[in-house]
């Protein structure tokens, strides 16, 4: 009797030790480890002091990759949110909205290295276009008759799924072979862009209004300072408005129209929903739409901001999304912003001050300790399973 009554006390004890010695073994293992993985808070600190500005350098490099990984994460995190299914082909749609916007561009490129910016700003209607075209039929035809199943098989179909638009993001690019085997093929000229080998990467055409000269970004801070060491480019603004346009619309839709509504009425219970006259089918599907439109979107923002695609680029940028929007909390749109702001931040600085190498292994660190210590994410909240 007594040992019964003695264990849930013992039990309490050990969860607040693991609480507070956990992260201080975490911490001495990253020290004792950390020259060999770049981590020299010695070196780190004595760069910041003579160079502050290098910081606030990294901070915005790393606001507008998170402005990247938000409009992903977003999609990823919408779908969450209506159906509790992660859709692991949104990694890969994001990938062909990419080779999609950078077709787009070369057709007015005309064969040039440089386009004007209405270019780029065209490239969205045909990559969200596509990006939503591509992750509605994904939701027709994959998921929606396996949504009675097992959680685990509609995630292996995901999988499967993913694999499979990769494999076309390869084959399309094997059509850059056709313009420079048919030397006489001008129609198809403008697919030179996608080079010999399917798997190498892609150059996008540079933005006019972005560069003062080959390979010379515009400073805009410059035309406030001439001796501005600081960098922050029309790209940078460019991505960070973007993103900003994209959170306020998405928040603005889902609370104040009537497919909104009926989103959130579907993710709270969508058997009530559907007795109250909702077409649940529809609106999953629009939320599949909407998600992959984002994914567009976010594929011409990371092709104008770094200038390159390939067909491997959905696994690192999706990944890091996927990241994010559990970070953050799946299916809060506000914790998937956050998880991005601090995984893009964290990158940066990574980069930076210790190594590339190890950029991937400090996001996944940070998202374990996390899912330790705050399993349902940052602004996540504790819930049962959906009736």
């Amino acid at each position: 009797m007594e040992k019964a009554l003695s264990k849930p006390s013992d039990l309490s004890f050990f969860q607040r030790f693991r609480r507070i010695f956990t992260p201080i073994a975490i911490v001495y293992l990253v020290l004792l480890f950390g020259q060999q993985a770049g981590l020299e808070p010695g070196r780190i600190i004595r760069e910041i002091i003579d160079n502050p500005v290098i910081i606030i350098q990294q901070v915005i490099t790393g606001l507008a990759n998170a402005a990247i990984i938000t409009i992903i994460a977003m999609g990823y995190t919408m779908v969450y949110g209506i159906v509790e299914n992660i859709n692991f082909a949104h990694s890969s749609v994001f990938m062909h909205g990419t080779f999609v916007a950078l077709l787009t561009m070369s057709i007015f490129a005309q064969g040039a290295t440089v386009v004007p910016l209405w270019v780029a700003l065209f490239a969205f209607i045909p990559a969200m276009l596509y990006c939503g075209l591509l992750n509605g039929l994904v939701e027709r035809y994959v998921y929606r008759s396996l949504r009675k199943s097992a959680r685990i098989v509609a995630l292996i179909a995901g999988l499967g799924t993913d694999f499979m638009l990769q494999n076309i993001g390869l084959k399309i690019g094997d059509l850059g072979l056709i313009p420079n085997i048919d030397r006489t093929a001008t129609g198809v000229k403008f697919l030179r862009i996608l080079g010999l080998q399917s798997a190498s990467p892609k150059s996008f055409p540079a933005v006019q209004e972005f560069f003062a000269g080959p390979g010379v970004p515009i400073n805009l801070l410059e035309l406030i300072d001439k001796n501005a060491t600081l960098r922050i480019t029309a790209a940078d603004v460019m991505v960070i408005a973007t993103a900003l346009i994209a959170v306020f619309t998405l928040n603005w839709f889902v609370r104040n129209t009537r497919s909104g509504k009926a989103m959130r009425a579907v993710a709270q219970n969508p058997a009530a929903a559907a007795m109250m006259g909702i077409d649940v089918d529809r609106i999953i599907n629009l939320t599949y739409i909407i998600g992959g439109a984002l994914a567009g979107a976010a594929a011409v923002m990371f092709g104008v901001y770094n200038g390159t695609t390939s067909s491997q680029i959905g696994s690192t940028t999706g990944l890091n999304s996927f990241t994010a929007a559990v970070l953050g909390g799946v299916g809060n749109l506000q914790g998937a912003a956050l998880g991005a702001i601090f995984i893009g931040l964290l990158s940066s600085i990574s980069d930076q001050f210790i190594s590339s190498r190890w950029t991937t292994a400090w996001v996944f660190l940070t998202l374990v300790l996390v899912m330790i210590f705050k399993p349902t994410g940052l602004l996540g909240s504790e819930g049962g399973e959906k009736a």
